[in-house]
């Protein structure tokens, strides 16, 4: 596992990237910087970094964890119901790769609005 920080709008939590291959490759590409997106409670942002769809990849996801859709070149960050949730758990519009999980209060996301800054950078 390797560590990142995440920062979007006044919010800022650690986070880890897994051993994966598209966790690699966003590792590979720190620091990113993007815009904010909302859908529900989750945050998304295209990235410059294009990775296919991974065979794992799925749309039932939970609280915390980090996931790149290919679709849209995003990052994904998920901390509650989106649009696509039948339930409480989040669910992301399409199959997603599992890239990481938040370490922290991923709810806090919660106060990040459209247009927001958001930053990804290794952390120690």
């Amino acid at each position: 596992m390797r560590a990142i920080t995440i920062t979007a709008g006044g919010v800022s939590l650690k986070a880890e990237l897994n051993d994966g291959p598209s966790a690699q490759r966003i590792w590979d590409a720190l620091p990113i910087e993007g815009e904010a997106n909302t859908w529900g409670e989750e945050i998304y942002f295209q990235i410059p970094v294009k990775i296919a769809r991974e065979p794992e990849a799925r749309a039932d996801v939970d609280v915390g964890e980090l996931g790149y859709w290919a679709p849209g070149e995003a990052f994904c960050i998920f901390f509650g119901r989106t649009p696509a949730s039948t339930g409480a758990a989040p669910r992301a519009a399409s199959a997603v790769n599992i890239v990481g999980k938040v370490t922290g209060d991923a709810t806090r996301f919660k106060v990040v609005r459209d247009g927001e800054r958001v930053v990804l950078a290794g952390a120690e």
